[in-house]
């Protein structure tokens, strides 16, 4: 399932805009804030597709049922430029358990890359809900190697995938690569083109160090 939530005229839009506007860009608060609005709202789209139980709560003047999620779901993100969905997320799943993963591009060559994880702290996923946040989906291979990771701790009963931008070579990776049962792909844009450096076109540019600055590039 392929949730396109750019195609809805929502507030969404223009915090998309704003996140590829090359002078917005410049401050890196807003740029994490617009990152987090944007997950934020992504939460609660996919909270209606999620189990609801009654549940009896007493009231000043009464008691009455009300309806509350019936478990509550895993967020994990990829460090680092991942971090401002995930609070964005919990900003709505408030009492969610967490995952982190440390993923990056180790280049062999300028146009050929391998995933490299680093670093995974994951709780016991077995049957719940998972929602892995990432900002870019470009070719669909980091997010895809770290649900693969994940799936070591357990098999969610659902996985929500979360980017902000995606390319429709990163969508149809995922779709050719995963089984199409209990996934779910959420975006707020599908761009149509990726570089010879599989960044999306027109894209945004590198949402980590737009958030949170440049990093050197050295071996490890």
């Amino acid at each position: 399932m392929i949730e396109n939530l750019g195609h809805q005229n929502s507030i969404i839009n223009q915090y998309v805009s704003e996140l590829r506007h090359i002078e917005i860009q410049k401050d890196s608060w807003r740029f994490r804030k617009n990152l987090e609005r944007i997950s934020s709202l992504m939460a609660y789209e996919i909270s209606k597709k999620m189990e609801f139980a009654p549940e009896l709560v007493c009231t000043p003047l009464g008691e009455l049922d009300v309806p509350v999620l019936k478990s509550q779901p895993v967020v994990a993100s990829i460090l680092r430029a991942g971090i401002p969905m995930q609070n964005g997320m919990l900003s709505v799943f408030d009492k969610a358990e967490n995952a982190f993963v440390a993923a990056y591009r180790k280049y062999k060559k300028e146009d050929d890359f391998v995933i490299r994880l680093e670093y995974v702290t994951c709780p016991d996923l077995t049957g719940k809900t998972l929602i892995l946040v990432d900002p870019m989906l470009a070719t669909g291979s980091s997010i895809l190697q770290v649900w693969q990771e994940l799936r070591k701790y357990g098999d969610p009963a659902h996985t929500h995938f979360v980017s902000v931008l995606a390319s429709e070579e990163g969508i149809m990776y995922l779709k050719r690569n995963i089984p199409e049962e209990n996934i779910s792909i959420w975006v707020a844009a599908i761009d149509q083109e990726l570089t010879v450096h599989s960044y999306i076109v027109p894209g945004l540019g590198d949402a980590g160090d737009l958030a949170f600055g440049s990093k050197l590039q050295g071996e490890i």
